[in-house]
């Protein structure tokens, strides 16, 4: 901002030395038009010569009358010319003054456009840049509570919008996550505490066993319900941290199927050629959707990242087919690795097949695409057809 008000000033002085400069060579050459009211006057001296006395200044621009006068003493401008006994008098007026005034009003205009020009965008530019060029770097500290002014520039309107919505999704979320951390937490210790109970019967138990009290089928019936109790509980830690971490929200409405396959097709078309992985999209009609394009979109990221990880890199096809009031989107790709056994674990949290040993990844792609699209009252499934993977998510028409 500072460098910016400085090429403002910058631009104003410059115009006034020009302004300056201006004024100055036209008083050092107004003798300029001084020449042309000579000429005029020497014309018309000529003319009064040859004609005789006229004093009609009509056809002049500089001579401003013409008369037979002795008197020399007015303040006016003038020139005299011998004529018979006396002399004419030629009073004149130069342009001198306008020329000034006009190339001041012509300067001082364009220096009102320029700076007018750099204060629009320094208002409608520069500043509202610099409210949300700091954004970025706070965000990344975890700094989210901190909203921006809703801006109606059309330069940068949507783009704040957009910043501020990132914002206050990453701040639900981190509020999501701090809870769920919480619950998790309360959950592992209310757990934790719920074993310590079976764990001291155990304990009891056994002791009793190895110093011979008691009957020893009872005490081992005993000791396997407590165990089974302790199972259960481990089960219960296993299962929350597994299936309850995610917390994905889906806010379903309407969209149009071309403007999904759009912005699907703009990410991956360039992306895979370079790759060189042919990409190929299929027939399709345009029709209404029921759900959340933004969550849809995500969901074949998941599908075609895994496509492409996991595909041989020869070719990845999208193909459209319509089953009653459903939308079936299939994504194939040739280089099938994963066996039948095998590919109904896929939508599992956590699973990894054994084709992703030398691969990077988390297990959670497929299984967030189950639960996108479940909640879309959609669904998603897997097949195997030789060498090629199917993965079809089923969509709602409207």
């Amino acid at each position: 901002m500072i460098s910016f008000n400085r090429i403002i000033l910058m631009v104003m002085l410059l115009f006034a030395l020009l302004i300056a400069f201006a004024n100055v060579y036209l008083l050092n050459n107004a003798d300029f038009d001084d020449k042309l009211h000579l000429v005029e006057i020497n014309r018309a001296y000529t003319d009064i010569r040859n004609n005789g006395f006229n004093d009609d200044v009509s056809n002049y621009q500089y001579i401003t009358a013409i008369s037979l006068d002795s008197d020399f003493n007015d303040n006016e401008a003038y020139v005299l010319r011998i004529y018979e006994d006396g002399y004419i008098k030629f009073n004149y007026s130069y342009k001198a003054s306008n020329n000034i005034l006009i190339v001041n009003l012509i300067l001082i205009a364009f220096a009102s456009v320029v700076l007018a020009i750099l204060v629009y965008v320094k208002m409608r530019i520069i500043n509202p840049f610099n409210r949300v060029s700091e954004l970025p770097y706070e965000l990344s500290k975890g700094h989210l509570t901190k909203s921006l002014e809703e801006e109606k520039s059309r330069f940068f309107g949507k783009f704040i919008w957009g910043l501020d919505m990132l914002r206050e999704t990453l701040e639900q979320r981190k509020a999501n996550e701090l809870m769920l951390q919480k619950e998790k937490k309360m959950l592992v210790l209310s757990i934790s505490h719920d074993i310590k109970t079976p764990l001291s019967a155990i304990k009891l138990y056994t002791k009793a066993m190895s110093e011979g009290l008691g009957n020893s089928d009872e005490l081992a019936y005993k000791i396997d319900q407590n165990a089974d109790k302790i199972e259960s509980f481990v089960n219960d830690i296993i299962k929350t941290s597994k299936e309850d971490f995610l917390n994905i929200e889906v806010v379903n409405s309407e969209f149009y199927l071309v403007d999904l396959l759009d912005r699907i097709n703009d990410y991956y078309c360039d992306k895979l050629e370079l790759l060189k992985i042919d990409f190929l999209l299929g027939e399709y009609e345009n029709c209404l959707i029921y759900g959340d394009i933004e969550r849809t979109v995500e969901a074949f990221e998941n599908i075609i990242e895994n496509a492409i990880k996991y595909g041989d890199g020869k070719e990845i096809e999208l193909s459209i087919t319509r089953e009653e009031a459903c939308l079936l989107v299939t994504v194939t790709n040739s280089g099938n690795t994963l066996s039948d056994e095998e590919a109904v674990h896929v939508f599992d949290s956590f699973w990894r097949g054994s084709n992703a040993k030398d691969k990077k990844g988390s297990g959670l792609g497929l299984y967030i695409c189950r639960r996108i699209l479940t909640q879309m009252n959609g669904d998603i499934f897997i097949e195997t057809n030789g060498d090629n993977m199917n993965v079809t998510a089923v969509l709602k028409i409207l």
